[in-house]
């Protein structure tokens, strides 16, 4: 028998880049969902202030097994 996974869109943010947005929707998704197998980026933005960028948003699909 086959494994099942889901997949759901979620984004993070950060005050220092992209890369640590993304890893920290990945933290907060790891302690709720097990088996997470992969993800995808599917858009980085920002939020701008005075010419600079005050936070970062990483939007990511997040791939995990269901138990059975």
């Amino acid at each position: 028998m086959g494994e099942t996974v889901k997949v759901i869109t979620l984004t993070g943010n950060s005050t220092e880049s992209w890369e640590d947005a993304a890893q920290n929707a990945i933290d907060d998704a790891d302690q709720t969902l097990e088996n997470i197998t992969g993800v995808e980026v599917e858009s980085q933005t920002a939020e701008v202030e005075g010419g600079s960028i005050e936070e970062y948003r990483t939007t990511l699909d997040v791939a995990f097994v269901l138990n059975r």
